[in-house]
């Protein structure tokens, strides 16, 4: 991945104001700086942005995202056994966009079907408790 040479399309939730959507445009290609003007140089080839109802979920350990139906996924947070505490694993001091604790989990349904790109995955992490700030 490091190679760059990314395929990427980008989806806005479809109640963004036109504002919004022009403004997001700008943060996820790099232009307003932060993490994405970091992996803007990784980037080969933008397929598009397109409008979308996106939905997310969050219920305990497990965490879904939809985005109209081109997306559709849902992970659960990794328990040990015997962790008595049923904190899920972290990966920390890692650097990732999102940021540099995330949690272990495992992909209980992962299709993407956009941009000419289908693919289904079978592991995930998940961070719920992130934000940008341009």
């Amino acid at each position: 991945m490091t190679d760059g040479n990314w395929r990427v399309g980008v989806f806005i939730n479809d109640a963004a104001t036109d504002a919004q959507f022009d403004r997001l445009v700008q943060v996820f290609s790099g232009q307003l700086g932060g993490p994405m003007a970091g992996l803007a140089p990784l980037i080969g080839e933008m397929l598009g942005v397109e409008r979308a109802p996106i939905e997310v979920n969050e219920d305990g350990l497990r965490h879904s995202v939809r985005i109209g139906n081109m997306v559709d996924f849902e992970i659960e947070d990794i328990v040990p056994f015997g962790v008595q505490t049923g904190q899920p694993v972290r990966f920390s001091g890692m650097f990732h966009p999102a940021g540099s604790d995330l949690i272990m989990a495992e992909a209980k349904r992962s299709r993407i079907s956009a941009y000419g790109i289908q693919y289904e995955g079978k592991t995930g992490l998940s961070k719920s408790d992130f934000s940008w700030v341009a």
